[in-house]
């Protein structure tokens, strides 16, 4: 898109586009706030939220996705927890991706936490597989739906 196509898509002016068919997303986040800012995001599409990995995988075994958003650091307990990847972390729903390569197979896989080191390691688990997946930090996650996802 040139710069003038876009300044007149900004402005309201460009050509529009046809709307996108409704998506089906799965979101792994403990934070309220993040599950209001994702509704509004992804406004006339289907979210379903769980805010414990055990439930992610429940959803994640029960629906087809288009999309799945993982966090990994749960609240109450990650944060007083000293192990690294345990089960109450974002990190058991990757493993679980990773150890059944057909569940979500054609979906969009974001890790969208702040801990970039948890990030990495659940980016890298469910790439030890070959499931594509991708870490976006939470302050860049915006400008990626609007790039994946147009309305």
């Amino acid at each position: 898109m040139s710069i003038w196509q876009g300044l007149l898509h900004k402005l309201g002016l460009g050509k529009m586009t046809a709307p996108r068919n409704p998506i089906r997303i799965c979101l792994l986040d403990d934070d309220t706030l993040r599950h209001d800012w994702f509704s509004r995001r992804f406004a006339g599409d289907y979210l379903d939220i769980a805010a414990e990995a055990p439930r992610a995988i429940e959803l994640l075994a029960e629906n087809h996705y288009d999309a799945v958003f993982l966090d990994h650091d749960l609240l109450p307990e990650h944060y007083e927890s000293s192990a690294l990847d345990d089960e109450r972390t974002g990190y058991a729903v990757a493993s679980w991706l990773a150890a059944h390569p057909a569940a979500q197979a054609g979906a969009t896989v974001i890790v969208h936490t702040r801990n970039a080191d948890g990030a990495m390691r659940m980016i890298a688990e469910m790439r030890r597989t070959g499931r594509q997946s991708e870490y976006v930090p939470f302050p860049l996650l915006e400008q990626k739906i609007r790039h994946y996802w147009r309305r």
